[in-house]
């Protein structure tokens, strides 16, 4: 019987539901993302290493125009991806950030204290861990690559240990990560911006400001912010300071206030439901019941009202950067061909100074800051957690990938370091996962079969 009532409810299924479902419980998992990434990034690895390699590079640098008239912009595929797409997903991070700091783990000094110290240290440190190895030199401008933490993989990482891992250490990291997301396009605002042109500057700014009224004077369609926003960093694009600056600042001025409160919003379903219900009485379907129609658009009104702008579009995007933003540039910047590096990338300075800072400094850096920041008060370690799992989540913060290769591409203008800045961006992410997976597996008992 059980069988019968299972098929059943399968067959009343569209195909299209009972097709897409696989893909839908994947995007639904935490570690999903991760695994795209290690992916896309075997697969760049691949491409660019295999007897078509000349193809891998080729097409990343063909050319792709945008243009209206006599008006128009040329670049690179690749440029495309990094300066267009990325300024997408430094929007979400932004987004994040803003949504963090007012309700989240960075509302109040007493909560954000641990995880901003945390990444405060798991930044300088390794910076200065790659001084070491580059000062002077002609990698000197890459101390910025192993400040960087890739949040998509280091919560994959966290996922694939299961229920071991409590929500305080999930928590404690995807903090200290957006703080160190922060950090990050703070670094990359001041200290990897070409020269400036100050009316393009301008016209960012100006387009920045109405971003600011519109959110002031109540404007709530995304519409108006997507425009604006796609301005903002034009403008920017055009100025000299990197593009992706623009998204987070966009990110800024979204509202996060609804029009309505919760209590009005259940007031007004019920009152839709109760007019929904009625029209049902007068017969017939959604389609020629004009009462129907009415009251699933005034469900829908006092929906969107009831929600920010912020989650409304923090949502939307999402997925999209998750699932396609984030894997294609992966794909787009992860391949060296490691038969031109050679062996000597792993002993170059830059590629020392990249692993010593993500393997070692991260650890050093974050351990000794959260230490300090409990030992004299200013945090508490999360309710439950342990010296060795904050050690765990420490390794899991050298898994720079996304955002070390990003930093990589604006502070290496020679291909050749850029290569050598990969092969240590690669070594360091791989060893920093499998050893802080192997360290919070010890450090993170097992759930008891009677608790799951």
């Amino acid at each position: 019987m059980a069988t019968t009532m299972v098929s059943d409810e399968i067959r009343g299924e569209p195909p299209i539901e009972r097709m897409m479902k696989p893909f839908q419980e994947f995007a639904g998992k935490e570690a999903s993302s991760g695994i795209l990434l290690i992916v896309a990034t075997v697969v760049a690895l691949v491409w660019a290493n295999s007897p078509w390699s000349d193809s891998y590079f080729r097409f990343w640098s063909l050319p792709f125009s945008i243009s209206l008239g006599e008006y128009g912009l040329s670049k690179s595929v690749l440029y495309w991806i990094n300066d267009g797409l990325m300024a997408v997903f430094f929007l979400v991070i932004g987004l994040e950030v803003k949504r963090e700091i007012l309700v989240g783990e960075l509302a109040s000094v007493r909560k954000a204290s641990l995880p901003v110290l945390a990444a405060v240290g798991g930044m300088l440190v390794p910076a200065g861990f790659y001084l070491v190895f580059n000062s002077g030199g002609s990698g000197e401008r890459g101390w910025g690559v192993p400040m960087a933490t890739d949040i998509a993989f280091s919560l994959g990482i966290l996922a694939l240990l299961g229920k071991r891992v409590g929500l305080h250490l999930k928590v404690f990291l995807t903090a200290a990560a957006i703080a160190d997301d922060i950090g990050a396009v703070l670094v990359i605002a001041l200290f990897y911006t070409a020269g400036i042109s100050w009316p393009a500057l301008a016209f960012g700014i100006l387009f920045l400001l109405g971003l600011v009224v519109a959110n002031r004077v109540g404007v709530r369609h995304p519409l108006v912010y997507a425009l604006l926003g796609f301005l903002v960093w034009l403008a920017f694009l055009r100025s000299g300071v990197h593009a992706t600056v623009a998204g987070v600042l966009v990110a800024m001025t979204i509202p996060a206030k609804a029009r309505i409160d919760p209590q009005e919003f259940l007031v007004r379903c019920r009152t839709i439901v109760g007019d929904y219900e009625n029209a049902c009485e007068l017969g017939g379907d959604v389609l020629t019941n004009r009462g129907q129609q009415a009251a699933l658009q005034d469900l829908e009104t006092a929906a969107n009202q009831a929600e920010t702008p912020l989650q409304r579009i923090e949502h939307a995007l999402h997925p999209w950067v998750t699932f396609a933003v984030v894997p294609l540039f992966a794909l787009a910047n992860a391949g060296v061909d490691l038969r031109a590096t050679g062996l000597g990338a792993v002993t170059h300075p830059i590629s020392l100074g990249i692993v010593a800072g993500l393997v070692l400094g991260k650890q050093v850096g974050v351990l000794l800051f959260s230490f300090l920041a409990v030992r004299t008060g200013l945090a508490n370690l999360p309710e439950g957690a342990t010296w060795k799992q904050v050690y765990g989540v420490a390794i899991l913060m050298g898994i720079g990938f996304t955002m070390s290769l990003f930093v990589a591409g604006l502070s290496f203008y020679d291909p050749g370091f850029l290569d050598i800045a990969k092969v240590g961006i690669l070594i360091a992410s791989l060893f920093s996962g499998i050893v802080g997976w192997l360290v919070l597996r010890s450090a993170c008992p097992a759930p008891v079969e009677g608790n799951r």
